[in-house]
């Protein structure tokens, strides 16, 4: 900004910066998903993915919230990374801008539609645990002078912060998806431990809450279900999962389990996933199957900065042990 005094350019340079994060890695599958891993202030601790999901109608990125996770989930990769800290309402909105500028949505072309069409907090993190933060990024993605995304067009994946869902209506304003996994309450507990904290009983009353508060475009919910061989697949795990969503403005969302190294679990089979969505519509709610995206770039959650900090530690090894040879 050369056209403002000297004195002024000081003071903004000493004030203020513009820093997205630096890419330490970027990845593109032979589909067209794209995987960034992002390093905030220097700190090799503070890593993060996001991934960009391209699709003949829409464009999605999956934003993180946290640098790791607090939940441990059993069946997920991030929750064997435990919880670094929150990212700032700035991190998180930097991964929209590094993944912006990389599908060419910057510079902005009138009349031209972006790449990136929606975003869906279903990185690394769970939200809800840094709502303030997520707050205030979504505030900026959806300032129409700013970044102008519709609420609508955003989506909070939540593994069941239940006292914070409806929140998300009426603050956020933004759509809902539920980290389910189970219609057992049981079974949720073990493979979910936040389903002790927040029972079923209480998740689907905050659901309902929600759905009764949401604008129409923002009301339908989201239900992951991630498909685990002999755990809740079977044809009875479906008509419980029925049974608790019929009442709602429901979207149960099948997800095939992407195995990841010391992982216990197994996916379902095709045929299996096939018959389990079937089941779900055969029922009269509205089902589908996630398709595999990125599998050539480690592109499920939590894989890539795995590997990453393997890689790092295993050059700090050997570095070490190389200096403790010469030394010696």
């Amino acid at each position: 900004m050369s056209n403002l005094p000297k004195e002024a350019q000081c003071g903004l340079e000493n004030s203020y910066s513009i820093d997205y994060g630096r890419v330490l890695e970027n990845q593109l599958s032979k589909d067209g998903t794209r995987k960034v891993l992002i390093q905030y202030k220097g700190d090799s601790k503070a890593t993060v993915e996001c991934v960009f999901i391209p699709d003949s109608s829409r464009g999605t990125l999956c934003v993180s919230s946290q640098v790791g996770c607090s939940l441990s989930c059993k069946f997920c990769h991030t929750g064997t990374q435990s919880l670094y800290r929150n990212l700032t309402a700035s991190e998180i909105v930097g991964q929209y801008m590094i993944a912006a500028w990389k599908e060419r949505d910057y510079p902005r072309q009138t009349g031209r539609r972006p790449n990136i069409s929606n975003i869906v907090f279903m990185g690394q993190g769970e939200p809800l645990y840094n709502f303030r933060n997520v707050s205030k990024a979504i505030s900026v993605l959806t300032d129409r002078d700013g970044i102008g995304m519709a609420p609508w067009r955003i989506t909070i994946s939540t593994s069941g912060v239940a006292p914070l869902i409806p929140k998300i209506a009426t603050d956020l304003r933004v759509g809902l998806a539920i980290s389910l996994h189970s219609a057992d309450n049981d079974l949720r507990s073990e493979i979910m431990p936040i389903n002790k904290t927040y029972p079923l009983p209480i998740l689907m009353q905050s659901c309902a809450e929600f759905a009764a508060l949401a604008s129409h475009q923002a009301r339908r919910i989201t239900f992951e279900y991630v498909m685990l061989d002999g755990i809740n697949d079977m044809d009875s795990d479906a008509k419980r999962l029925v049974d608790l969503v019929k009442g709602l403005p429901a979207h149960v969302n099948i997800i095939p389990f992407n195995p990841w190294p010391g992982s216990a679990y197994r996916p379902s089979s095709e045929s299996r996933i096939a018959r389990f969505c079937g089941l779900i519509r055969d029922s009269g709610v509205f089902a589908s199957v996630r398709t595999p995206r990125g599998d050539d770039i480690l592109a499920a959650c939590g894989q890539l900065k795995s590997a990453h900090d393997s890689a790092a530690t295993m050059a700090t090894t050997a570095a070490s042990s190389a200096a403790s040879a010469i030394s010696s």
